[in-house]
């Protein structure tokens, strides 16, 4: 009868060897998971923080008064800077 226990002892520390090392490899994969979804969580909350951050400076920067641009340009043309085409193609742009 010894030797019947024996292998049934071998077995059943085996068996607690194979579960306890699934156990281990689950949380470790469990919790590189969770990092890498805080990870993600917070890379997504920074590109919406910034997206907020760009459409705030746009909506508070000065709108430029068309006229004002319209004679900038019109002095660049007067200048020869600009070639009619460009001096036509920009004040299209301003004026919608």
């Amino acid at each position: 009868m010894p030797f019947r226990r024996r292998p049934i002892a071998r077995m059943a520390v085996g068996t607690a060897v194979v579960a306890g090392t699934a156990s281990a490899v689950g949380r470790r994969s469990a919790s590189k998971q969770y990092a890498a979804d805080q990870q993600q969580a917070a890379a997504q909350q920074a590109a919406a923080q910034q997206a907020a951050a760009q459409q705030a400076a746009a909506a508070a920067a000065p709108a430029e008064d068309p006229y004002e641009k319209l004679k900038e340009l019109g002095a660049l043309h007067e200048q020869g800077i600009l070639t009619d085409e460009e001096f036509a193609a920009q004040k299209a742009k301003i004026l919608g």
